[in-house]
């Protein structure tokens, strides 16, 4: 419903194509999910509970696109520092700016980086995010085993993800605007026909549980999985330590 992602982004992580679309980025953002991007960020960011860390917490957003992840962390919680990352210089740069603009350049850094290999240390950080970019990534559980890596025994992962609405008459609207109103935004906004890949790429996810199991698989236990908006969009969570076990909530 939200993010203009595609299968491409996935080949190599250069970022190519993100850069060609940056400066149209947000406001495709905006318009394909009617704001509720926002939302979703904002529920990703208070369930990190970050409040209860008994010191100033590291947080690293990995696919940090144009840092509107990083900045809603930063802004919940106002004595945690945000690493971001991301394969495209051109989405970078523009975050880069927004960060800036919000006054939070002392906390936020962004950087281009990939995800299936990150440059930090084991247990570097309190909270890993990643919000739209696992779904483009082709070993999925190779990333979140680098995510489980870097994150400390007890800290949370906490991955944002696209998804095809659930059956019923609720979600009849959210289905249709993921399969037709959202290629056809971004080709006429953006001209390009990578957006095309979009509805194939949200429709080819693995359904909630099985992504579970996949976390699981790389090392992520006390699994919990919200749903959003009728599932057009889903919050995992997982810690790096303790019983592998999943759960599941609507929110």
């Amino acid at each position: 419903m939200v993010l203009v992602e595609t299968a491409m982004r996935s080949g190599g992580g250069s970022g190519a194509m993100f850069d060609r679309i940056a400066s149209r980025y947000d406001l495709l953002n905006r318009l394909n999910s009617f704001g509720a991007d926002g939302r979703w960020r904002r529920i990703t960011a208070e369930a990190l509970e970050l409040d209860r860390v008994g010191h100033a917490a590291r947080v690293l957003d990995v696919a940090s696109g144009t840092g509107d992840l990083a900045i809603a962390v930063a802004r919940r919680y106002p004595g945690a520092t945000v690493q971001g990352i991301d394969p495209s210089s051109g989405m970078t740069a523009i975050g880069r700016r927004k960060v800036e603009r919000s006054r939070l350049g002392h906390r936020i850094r962004l950087d281009e980086g990939d995800a299936r290999n990150l440059a930090f240390s084991d247990d570097s950080f309190d909270a890993v995010t990643i919000a739209f970019g696992i779904r483009n990534i082709p070993d999925r559980e190779g990333a979140l085993g680098e995510i489980a890596r870097v994150t400390r025994p007890g800290g949370l992962v906490a991955v944002l993800e696209l998804g095809e609405p659930g059956g019923g008459l609720l979600g009849v609207l959210p289905r249709f605007h993921v399969r037709f109103v959202v290629p056809l935004i971004g080709a006429l906004l953006a001209g390009g026909s990578e957006y095309r890949y979009l509805e194939q790429s949200i429709r080819a996810f693995p359904p909630v549980a099985e992504f579970a199991r996949t976390m699981a698989g790389a090392g992520l236990g006390s699994i919990e999985t919200r749903r959003l908006t009728f599932g057009a969009c889903n919050l995992f969570l997982g810690r790096p330590a303790g019983e592998k076990t999943v759960a599941g909530a609507d929110a």
